[in-house]
């Protein structure tokens, strides 16, 4: 559709202006800077701490520290040295290059060997957008709907044509033989009459308007949604978001702030600092010390005051950041061994030599304080480590919805790779936070009253994980789940499906974990959907029902989802949700409509042959008809507001139909009084007198002219009237009727254009001028139709109950 094509225009503009990236490469023997699409095969680029890797290669010169984890999804740096033979280096590990990377530490050149779409990343970027696109819940709905209809259709149109004959052969002619006995050219008339009828009835019938009404709401709510910081990149995206049962999704950056700053930091005996400088000298000396020997990043110090850091991690960055000003000081140390961290030992280790020789370690604070016999005071002394008083205190932390990173130093070497010394001095325990959004808690509130389970997955260790999900209100309930990923691994599929109602938390999170919740999750015939901004995440959100990708997210990513939320914000998923729903409830106002005109077509064409009444409306009425209930209700519907009251709702099951039993009652009702209220108005004398055809408008007094135009302004009336009954299920009529504008211009162009056609349609249209008289008497009868829907929404409040609309 356009608005699917316009939709993914703004997403390419987007990623372009998120890639316009500039690399440092060496030409002519001079450094100089290009955008990242003019680098080319066997370019030589430079590499610094903050770059990202543009290109595969190699190293040609220099040792980098990088972290592969948008490739990998394992937060740990790997070292880069350059290949001594240059001939194999693109098949040396140790050397090999790979676009996306991270440079942590170090400077280097690479040497360029594939770019683009020939990379690793770009093969696996172009595999996922060429994947066939899936149907959404609602498109598989409406294809069983619209065959259902079409049947509906054709079965009526079928018996309408015999209705027809039948008229003709036995009501008319008086039999078999008498029929036959007319002309040739009669007969045949009559059966092409029939035949064109039957067709016109199916064209009446299948509902062709509907696709387009879903792509009228897209487009006209598409700006809507970018101005709510949501880009719908997929029509089933946004389709689906409406029927969401559970959504998976990430802490940082969507429910917290994603900036991390260490809020406190504890001594080893639990005594409390919130600040570094409030921390006592020598022992801020050493905590500055360990820092900065044993965090990844490049020091701009150019003001003092205010020292820039690049390459560091988000922890990093925090840590390096309370140091203030001490950050930029030079130690007379060289880095002899480094153990990076990673997601596996959760941990980094720095092996120091020169004016100290120390060990130095920081990591999750039970993996630090298990391995420390003594601690530091604050003179620096050491003295027997003691873990209750600290514990107590980190568990306080804990329940703050901080993050806990233990430092510590020891004398003793490294060892094993991977292993910590035997006997370490713990300096002390920072804890960090994440501040929440501030509409994260009534966002998540809004999502778990629309009946979404929403389940955190974080990195974070599991009382951390816990303390935020129950701040943003994700544990409110009791009974309810928090599980890890190492938990989750022990568990059998069978196990997690039966837990799975209850989860709501997964700490320590791998990306794993993601798409197998996402699998088992639609194993159980769950609408799912899952966030994700890693290039490991590509897979979980490619598989959801709705892949939600970050703003800030790698393009991969992006590429496989179907929604980008490009603020990060949590409430910016509820508002994809809340207009998911729009376009469902926009849908079904529309089949309340269509297949209400349906009904009553579909009666008038049938019994009017056993009452009297050949063709009440001709073929070319019909197709009008058809315009008036298909095209411009589309537009007339498309325009519902989104409305906050709909996240009041539950989500629809995969299972249930697209029409409810209230919709049927309204069709049913409505449609069967429009019939026979049409018979009426066909064949009554009291009727009859009322639209006299005179000498002056009638040319035949066999047929009366001014009846069967009056009969054709009032069906189209009656519909245009009952378009107000489809709007809303309440009583009101006209609430929030001016936020649809398209609808009042709709309703008003329908009456006016029927007026027109009367007084020009002439013979195509059948029509004739009506009196002011005429035109009165004609909207009496149409405007019946709302006290008879009313009566029935009355009824139904007050013996079944008032739905939500």
């Amino acid at each position: 559709t356009w608005s699917e094509y316009s939709n993914e225009n703004e997403f390419q503009r987007l990623l372009e202006e998120a890639s316009i990236v500039k690399v440092k490469v060496y030409r002519n023997k001079t450094l100089t800077e290009i955008f990242i699409d003019d680098l080319v095969v066997n370019d030589l680029v430079l590499l610094q701490p903050g770059d990202t890797v543009p290109a595969d290669g190699f190293l040609l010169a220099g040792e980098l520290e990088l972290n592969e984890s948008a490739l990998t999804g394992e937060s740990r740096t790997v070292k880069k040295i350059a290949s001594k033979d240059e001939k194999n280096a693109a098949e040396e590990e140790k050397s090999e290059m790979s676009r996306a990377a991270h440079v942590e530490d170090g400077e280097a050149v690479m040497k360029v060997l594939k770019v683009g779409d020939k990379t690793k990343y770009g093969e696996t970027l172009k595999e996922l957008t060429s994947a066939e696109t899936r149907p959404s819940p609602l498109q598989e709905k409406l294809a069983y709907l619209g065959q259902q209809i079409s049947r509906f259709g054709y079965i009526g149109a079928i018996l309408i044509a015999l209705s027809f004959m039948f008229n003709h052969i036995f009501l008319e002619a008086g039999g078999w033989e008498i029929y036959f006995n007319k002309p040739t050219g009669e007969i045949i008339y009559h059966v092409v009459t029939a035949i064109i009828l039957a067709i016109i009835i199916i064209v009446v019938a299948v509902p062709e308007g509907l696709p387009m009404m879903i792509a009228v709401v897209l487009s006209m709510n598409m700006r809507k949604l970018l101005n709510a910081k949501v880009l719908v990149r997929k029509l089933l995206g946004i389709e689906t978001s409406g029927s969401l049962t559970v959504l998976f999704t990430d802490k940082t950056g969507t429910l917290t702030q994603g900036k991390l700053t260490v809020s406190e930091f504890l001594g080893g005996n639990g005594e409390h600092f919130t600040s570094f400088k409030g921390i006592p000298e020598i022992l801020r000396d050493t905590v500055s010390f360990a820092i900065r020997n044993n965090t990844p990043a490049s020091i701009d110090a150019g003001d003092p005051e205010n020292p820039k850091i690049v390459g560091a991690n988000p922890t990093g960055y925090a840590l390096l950041r309370f140091l203030g000003s001490d950050v930029a000081k030079q130690d007379d140390v060289k880095l002899k061994i480094n153990i990076p961290f990673n997601s596996a030992n959760k941990f980094s280790a720095s092996q120091v030599e020169g004016s100290q020789n120390l060990t130095l370690v920081k990591g999750a604070a039970e993996i630090v304080l298990a391995g420390c016999t003594h601690y530091l005071d604050v003179n620096g002394n050491k003295v027997k480590f003691e873990s209750g008083e600290i514990l107590a205190e980190m568990e306080g932390l804990s329940e703050r919805a901080m993050r806990l990173i233990g430092l510590a130093v020891s004398e003793q070497d490294l060892g094993q790779v991977n292993e910590l010394p035997e006997q370490m001095t713990l300096v002390g325990v920072f804890g960090l936070r994440d501040e929440m959004r501030d509409e994260s808690k009534p966002a998540v509130k809004t999502a778990i009253k629309a009946g979404i389970q929403v389940v955190m997955i974080t990195g974070d260790a599991k009382d951390t994980a816990q303390a935020i999900a129950k701040e943003v209100g994700i544990l409110e309930k009791e009974n309810v789940l928090v599980l890890t990923s190492s938990e989750l691994s022990k568990m059998s599929d069978d196990e997690i499906k039966k837990v799975l109602p209850e989860l709501r938390v997964v700490a320590r999170a791998l990306p794993t974990d993601k798409s197998r919740l996402v699998k088992l999750a639609k194993s159980l015939d769950w609408v799912v959907g899952m966030t994700g901004d890693g290039v490991n995440d590509a897979p979980a959100v490619k598989n959801a029902d709705v892949g939600f990708s970050m703003g800030n997210g790698t393009d991969m990513t992006k590429e496989s989802s179907d929604i980008v939320i490009l603020d990060n914000n949590f409430i910016s998923l509820t508002n994809a949700v809340r207009y998911g729903r729009t376009l469902l409830k926009s849908i079904r106002k529309f089949l309340i409509f269509q297949l209400t005109v349906n009904v009553a077509a579909i009666l008038v064409a049938f019994l009017g042959p056993f009452f009297g009444t050949n063709l009440p409306l001709t073929m070319t009425q019909l197709l009008w008809v058809n315009i008036v209930m298909d095209t411009l209700a589309a537009f007339a519907f498309s325009g519902e507001p989104a409305l906050q009251r709909y996240m009041s709702e539950e989500p629809i099951p995969k299972g249930d139909s697209l029409i409810t039993g209230d919709m049927w009652s309204a069709i049913l009702i409505d449609g069967i009084y429009m019939a026979f209220l049409s018979l009426f108005f066909l064949t009554s004398d009291f009727v009859s007198e009322l639209f006299v055809c005179d000498e002056i408008r009638c040319s035949d007094p066999e047929v009366n002219l001014v009846l069967l135009t009056a009969f054709f302004g009032f069906f189209v009336f009656i519909n245009n009237f009952n378009k107000f009954n489809a709007r809303t299920e309440g009583l009101n009529l006209f609430e929030h009727i001016t936020e649809n504008r398209s609808f009042i211009m709709v309703v008003v162009l329908i009456f006016f254009l029927q007026g027109t056609f009367t007084y020009i349609g002439g013979e195509v249209l059948r029509t004739i001028g009506l009196t002011f008289e005429e035109w009165g008497y004609v909207l009496v009868f149409a405007v019946t139709i709302i006290p008879l829907d009313l009566l029935r929404k009355f009824l139904r409040n007050t013996f079944v109950g008032n739905p939500v609309a």
